[in-house]
């Protein structure tokens, strides 16, 4: 999030005006609209006497034009929409409005003098080494003044018109009252619900003419849009910035409506304007609503430089989620889901319209029409035309946020269709979507389809055969992910696997996690066949149990006790029940993209899908079938924020732990100073802390991430690594608080007081004696994790340089074993927003290329190595990388 900044405190500021005022410039506001409405309309009458064709088309555009300038900053936004509109005006109509873009008068000498002394009482020059008087730039709020600031930094200044402000207030007043009797007057009107709707506009309009509000706003996209390779919005000066003025980055590039200036080919400048128009609204969440050519710049390479954020719409997590379901839908042709998303989403109280097939008959058709078949000729506004009627028919509209979003694709395509006139919007927007969609594309299954195919028969024939008996969400299945081309394995040992078509690959996976010594290390092979000779005792105590308990418990410190499960979900599930019972709270938080097992509390805002504000984030479930009580009642916090452990201290009376990752494997990285800070502030509120180190511990380090950080929690959930290569897990903590796992010897008390978390094979001998193996190995021979930090800077390293040689941008992230890469721009601080201007296509199909020069790499997961994996290999790995990289590039999946 950008910078939010309070006002200089320099002039004067401005307050609403009162009832009474409203009242009276309301009432002369409606004379005045109906009086020029009488007069214009007389003028385009006898102004298009005689006039046929583009000649009448220009005649009315220019009367239209001239009514809306002499009626104030609300009317004229309208004409500037209207000069982006080829398609709704003829083009000869629509060259009138685009005067509207940049050729807005300007405030005259007086009144900017008036409000230069007003805002600068003691003079200009304490601000402004230089301050050019004459605008160059005005639109409907607002002018634009080149300056420069004391220490010779060129700026431009943006200043609210003088009067605006209330012009705005009275007009905005004026419209609702009208609406009003209107609809109070034509019962069928009602059902546009046209007073609400506007009253939902309404702020968004007014509060265009706060210079504040809008740094910020400028401040949140330039965020947004920094490291992207062809969008930026310009810095914000927010030092010297009022209410009234906005000082940010002078941009001297050529001005949108002078497009066909540039040296630059203007097909690939609309795709580009398009795919900046999306990535805002699916990715980032607030979009320019008021994209004209006047609001934008380029220049001869390309770059888009967006300007003036005085509208700016926003989308919440659980509407980009919305929008994005809806139109994958949609685009897939699934036409009853895509009618359920649309108008869940962006119907108020649209659930009921659902329950009657003649409104999601009619529904799907409109669907049906824009999405397939007249796709070819895509138009936002016929869309939007055709369903808002059928809403209307059935006493219902969209939601305001989704007008906003209306409106700013209707104003964006209409920019780019001037621009490249040959420009398809749907294929374009299909292009679009399909780079950032899970989902294989038809275009790129096609293209896998011989060559990977092919290369496993074997292993496809079970992924295809109709009559297989397993189901297997982590492969075969995979859920929300799905894998094309998953590998049935034969062998695998060391750091190699091998399928049953018979392709040996290097692998990246490492089992996600368990295999940190590779694959069939000897250590483990040798103590698993000693085990099932001696009889794979479970349920009974076993020598081996008792061995890998007291290993584990020396790596964490004299006081910790361990109580063994059979993987890291079910740690995470008997550490929860232990928390409650140890506390006598129910309530649990947990933090958003944090993944703690397949559990229905588990997975609450762990993945895909996330809600509520970043800073407060409310609970959302991540499977069907979850109960959904208990999910409602998750917290969930953001991880190294402050605003975090003060809602921890204000729930402690109903929290009964805090469970996270204390290095996300996504991130590949950990904050020691929040972790300490929330260990503190949780000792505080007597609230316990869960450790979830099920990936990290003893990979990143012996012990764990907590063992780097120097952060002790309550709990540690353990699981992969401990288990030796065989399914198992731990809870490991406190002996005070793993005692509540420990009986009483009275069933009474047991029941009222205890935690029972037993499994028929937890610690079982077999995987006690695989685990004890490896981990007597590890702790024997603390060189391995050093050679594994080693090989992760040099594997990352030796891909940043393949990827400079290939000439693709690819941000890498490596550290301690655990490394990913993605192709994007972004470098996100939260979770949710990883995904904005992620490749999700080339990420994807960067898997299945790298299968053909012998490298698994597992497709859309982080990556390990593990102790098996030799330079060599690893100088493979990076070849391969190279040459996938190039071929992806011949390919088209990267935009230059």
């Amino acid at each position: 999030m950008g910078e939010q900044v309070e006002s200089t405190g320099r002039g004067r500021h401005s307050r609403p005006l009162g009832a009474g005022v409203l009242a009276v410039r309301g009432a002369v506001e409606a004379v005045r609209l109906l009086w020029w409405s009488l007069v214009f309309g007389c003028r385009a009458a006898i102004t298009v006497v005689g006039k046929t064709g583009d000649e009448r088309n220009r005649a009315y555009s220019r009367v239209l034009r001239s009514f809306l300038l002499r009626m104030g900053p609300m009317y004229i936004k309208a004409g500037q929409v209207l000069g982006t509109q080829t398609g709704l005006l003829t083009t000869a109509g629509a060259d009138e409005f685009r005067e509207f873009f940049s050729g807005v008068p300007p405030m005259s000498q007086r009144r900017l003098g008036r409000v230069l002394r007003a805002e600068f009482p003691d003079g200009l020059e304490r601000v402004f080494a230089d301050f050019d008087r004459h605008a160059i730039a005005a639109g409907s709020v607002a002018e634009v003044h080149r300056a420069t600031l004391l220490d010779g930094t060129p700026v431009a200044v943006k200043i609210v018109k003088r009067g605006v402000r209330e012009q705005l207030q009275t007009s905005t007043w004026t419209i609702d009252k009208m609406l009003r009797v209107l609809t109070a007057l034509i019962p069928p009107l009602r059902a546009f619900d046209a007073v609400d709707h506007f009253n939902e506009l309404r702020p968004l309009l007014i509060d265009q003419c706060d210079m504040l509000s809008e740094a910020n706003k400028q401040q949140t996209m330039r965020d947004n849009f920094t490291g992207h390779p062809y969008a930026t919005v310009p810095h914000v000066h927010h030092e010297v910035c009022s209410e009234n003025f906005l000082v940010m980055e002078y941009i001297d590039q050529t001005l949108g409506e002078d497009f066909d200036r540039l040296d630059y080919p203007g097909s690939t400048l609309a795709r580009r304007l398009q795919d900046t128009f999306y990535t805002m609204a699916f990715f980032h969440g607030n979009f320019h609503v008021d994209p004209h050519p006047g609001n934008m710049m380029f220049d001869d390479d390309g770059m888009i430089y967006m300007l003036d954020f005085g509208l700016v719409g926003k989308l919440d997590e659980d509407s980009k989620w919305a929008l994005a379901s809806f139109y994958y839908a949609a685009i897939r042709g699934e036409w009853d889901l895509a009618v359920a998303r649309f108008t869940g989403a962006f119907v108020p109280k649209g659930e009921a319209l659902l329950e009657d097939p003649t409104y999601t008959e009619a529904l799907e058709a409109v669907l049906r029409k824009h999405f397939s078949e007249i796709s070819d000729h895509w138009s936002t506004m016929a869309f939007f035309d055709d369903a808002t009627r059928v809403l209307r028919g059935y006493g219902a509209r969209v939601t305001t946020a989704f007008s906003l979003l209306g409106l700013a694709f209707l104003t964006g395509e209409g920019v780019v269709s001037v621009i490249d006139p040959e420009i398809d919007i749907w294929d374009n927007a299909r292009r679009f979507t399909d780079m950032f969609s899970p989902f294989m594309s038809d275009d790129l299954k096609a293209k896998f389809d011989d060559a990977i195919e092919s290369q496993i028969p074997l292993s496809m024939g079970h992924k295809n055969d109709p009559e297989r008996k397993v189901v297997a969400p982590t492969h075969f299945d995979r859920y929300a992910l799905p894998s094309a081309y998953p590998l049935i394995v034969d062998t695998a040992s060391g750091c190699r696997v091998t399928d049953i078509d018979g392709n040996t690959y290097i692998d990246l996976a490492s089992g996600y996690g368990p295999h940190i010594l590779g694959y069939a290390p000897q250590v483990a092979i040798e103590a698993t066949s000693a085990a099932l000779a001696k009889g794979a005792v479970n349920a009974l105590g076993n020598t081996a149990e008792i061995e890998l308990a007291e290993i584990i418990a020396d790596a964490f410190g004299d006081d910790t006790r361990v109580v063994f499960s059979n993987s890291g979900t079910e740690s995470a599930i008997m550490a929860l029940r232990i928390a409650r019972a140890h506390t006598g709270k129910q309530r649990i938080a947990k933090f958003e993209g944090h993944y703690h097992g397949f559990s229905d509390q588990g997975m609450v805002s762990s993945w895909f899908r996330y809600s509520g504000p970043a800073h407060e984030p409310r609970p959302v479930s991540n499977s069907a079938g979850a109960q959904q009580c208990l999910v409602d009642e998750t917290m969930i916090l953001q991880y190294g924020s402050e605003i975090s452990l003060q809602r921890i201290t204000a729930a402690a009376d109903e929290l009964a732990a805090v469970i996270l990752e204390p290095m996300p494997a996504s991130q590949a990285g950990y904050d020691a100073e929040f972790l300490a800070a929330l260990v503190a502030t949780c000792r505080q509120a007597g609230v316990l802390v869960i450790f979830d180190e099920v990936v990290t511990g003893f990979r990143v380090a012996y012990g764990g991430a907590q063992t780097l950080a120097g952060v002790t929690p309550d709990m540690t959930c353990l699981g992969k690594i401990i288990g030796g290569g065989l399914p198992g897990g731990a809870v490991v903590g406190r002996s005070e608080v793993i005692a509540t796992a420990r009986t009483s010897d009275d069933p009474f008390v047991d029941l009222e007081r205890k935690a029972f978390v037993g499994g028929t094979m937890s610690g079982n001998s077999i995987t006690a004696a695989a685990g004890a193996a490896v981990l007597g190995h590890l702790r024997d021979n603390p060189q391995i994790y050093v050679d594994l930090d080693n090989k992760t800077e040099y594997l990352k390293s030796a891909l940043e340089e393949a990827s400079r040689s290939a000439g693709v941008a690819c941000r890498i992230k490596g550290a301690r074993s655990i490394f990913s890469t993605s192709f994007d721009y972004a470098k996100p601080k939260l979770v949710r927003d990883q995904m904005a201007g992620a490749n999700i296509k080339a990420t994807l199909a960067l898997s299945y290329y790298m299968r053909k020069h012998g490298v698994y790499l597992p497709e859309l997961h982080t990556m390990l190595l593990n102790d098996a994996h030799q330079i060599a290999d690893l100088d493979q790995v990076a070849d391969a990388f190279r040459e996938s990289l190039i071929e992806m590039d011949k390919e088209g999946f990267f935009v230059h």
